[in-house]
C-alpha cells in the first residue's frame, strides 16, 4: 500500500469510518471491528484495513486492563486455544494465498450473515457442552484473523457456558488479548506491517481514542434493541457494497 494511491476523500472517509467504529464500542463495548473492517475494505486492501483494525482493538482492550482477574475462568479458556491456533494459522495462509476481491466478498457474505442472525435469531439454547470450544476455536481463529471479527464465536460459546457477567467479560477480555496476540505476531511475520502501515496506524490511534471517549461519554435514550437494529443496518449496507466490488 502506498499513500500516493489513497485520495484526500477516501482518508476522510476512512477517518470518519473509524469515529465512528469507535464510538459505537465506546457506547456499546463492542463492535468496533465489525464495523469499520467492511466499511475500510471499500477503500483499502483488506491485508491493511484487518491487520490496522485488529491492532487498534487490541491497544483498546490493552489500555483498559483486566479486571476481575480473580474471574478469569481459564478452564474455559483453555481448551479453546489450541483451535485457535490452528483457525489463525489457517487464516494467515488465506490472507497471503487467495485473490483480494474474492476475500472481500467472503466479508460481504459474512458480514450480511452476522447481521440477519443480529436482526431476526434470539438466543435459545442453554448450557452447551466444552466440546464447542473446538468450533468457538477454530472459527474464531480464523474468521479474526482473515477480516478481524472474531469475537463473534467467542461470545456465543461463552454466553452459554454458564458464567455470570463479571466472569464473562474477565474471561472475554482474557481470550481477545492472546488471540489478538497471536494474529498480530502472525501479521509481523508475513510483513504485513510496512513503513505505511505503521504511519496509518499511528494516524489512527488519536481517532480511536477520540472515538471510545466520545462513546463513553454518550448518554443515549436509544434502546439496547434499536441499537442493534440500527448496527446492524449498517452492516447490511457494508455487506452488500463488499458483494458489488469489482
Amino acid at each position: 500500500m502506498s499513500f500516493e494511491s489513497i485520495t484526500p476523500a477516501f482518508l476522510l472517509f476512512g477517518a470518519f469510518t473509524l469515529l465512528v467504529a469507535y464510538l459505537v464500542r465506546g457506547i456499546a463495548g463492542f463492535g468496533s471491528g465489525l464495523i469499520a473492517i467492511p466499511l475500510l475494505a471499500l477503500v483499502l486492501p483488506l491485508t491493511v484495513a484487518v491487520p490496522l483494525v485488529v491492532f487498534l482493538d487490541y491497544v483498546a482492550s490493552a489500555t483498559h486492563g483486566l479486571k476481575d482477574r480473580a474471574q478469569i475462568c481459564w478452564r474455559e479458556i483453555l481448551p479453546l486455544l489450541p483451535f485457535t491456533a490452528v483457525g489463525v494459522l489457517l487464516g494467515l495462509y488465506l490472507f497471503r494465498s487467495v485473490d483480494a476481491v474474492l476475500l472481500a466478498h467472503a466479508l460481504g457474505v459474512f458480514v450480511l450473515l452476522y447481521a440477519s442472525y443480529s436482526l431476526f435469531f434470539k438466543d435459545s439454547l442453554g448450557i452447551v457442552s466444552r466440546r464447542w470450544s473446538a468450533v468457538a476455536g477454530l472459527l474464531g481463529g480464523l474468521i479474526g484473523t482473515l477480516f478481524g471479527t472474531g469475537g463473534p464465536f467467542y461470545v456465543l460459546y461463552l454466553k452459554h457456558r454458564g458464567l455470570d457477567k463479571t466472569q464473562f467479560r474477565a474471561t472475554f477480555a482474557t481470550i481477545f488479548l492472546l488471540d489478538g496476540a497471536g494474529r498480530l505476531t502472525g501479521y509481523l511475520s508475513g510483513g504485513f506491517f510496512d513503513r505505511d502501515w505503521i504511519t496509518l496506524a499511528a494516524l489512527s490511534l488519536p481517532l480511536m481514542a477520540v472515538g471510545l471517549y466520545l462513546g463513553g461519554h454518550v448518554h443515549t435514550t436509544i434502546s439496547q434493541r434499536a441499537f442493534h437494529v440500527a448496527v446492524s443496518s449498517l452492516l447490511v449496507i457494508s455487506g452488500v457494497s463488499l458483494l458489488l466490488r469489482h
